[in-house]
């Protein structure tokens, strides 16, 4: 994976050479960086640990998944919908402490709802399209992260640009999830991936 953004930021730099009007300063991830300004800790907590477990439920889950790999997809969705309509005056501390009893019942709570036939079935389909699924996975992670440069949702090439070490690491955590058929895995690398850019940080947080 780092070769591979070593050959990326390579490839963009002579694109901005050859295209020095190119700017690629233009999108700032503004939003990150109020919050690492103002709460370091919190910053550090989202970054290594809660986007890490959260991200790759959304999305590596489906690629091989287990029964309880599938269960935990469904609710980390429904627990990124349920985030949105927490008020933002909310404690930091409290928000997440609610979130995460409430992801615990609702993983109790499908498990016993959804029937055991159609989890199986799921994980079968799944299972049979796991290329497919790792790639279009992979994409939409990329894509996901351009809330981090602009509010709501659009693309051009510069944004495009800006995703492509989303969409990178999005493929190899994939590859280590396909590999190691556990979960464990993605997350932790998802994690040394955000707390290795955070190494560079720590002047700045502290």
């Amino acid at each position: 994976m780092l070769g591979s953004y070593f050959v990326f930021f390579t490839l963009l730099g002579i694109l901005q050479v050859v295209f020095p009007d190119l700017d690629i300063l233009k999108y700032q991830q503004s939003d990150l960086n109020e919050l690492m300004d103002k709460n370091p800790w919190k910053f550090v907590l989202l970054a290594v640990i809660i986007a890490p477990v959260m991200e790759e439920g959304m999305f590596r889950t489906l690629i091989k998944p287990s029964p309880n790999e599938f269960i935990f997809f469904l609710c980390s969705w429904i627990l990124m919908l349920t985030a949105i309509f927490i008020p933002i005056d909310v404690h930091w501390a409290i928000k997440f402490g609610f979130l995460l009893l409430f992801i615990t019942l609702i993983y109790f709570f499908l498990k016993e709802l959804i029937p055991r036939e159609i989890q199986f079935k799921a994980c079968s389909f799944l299972r049979r399209n796991y290329i497919s699924i790792w790639v279009i996975t992979s994409i939409i992670f990329g894509l996901v992260h351009i809330s981090n440069y602009v509010d709501g949702f659009h693309i051009n090439f510069l944004l495009f640009l800006m995703i492509v070490p989303r969409i990178i690491a999005g493929f190899y955590f994939g590859k280590v999830k396909i590999e190691n058929k556990s979960m464990a895995w993605p997350i932790a690398m998802h994690a040394m991936n955000n707390a290795t850019v955070l190494v560079f940080l720590l002047p700045k947080l502290f």
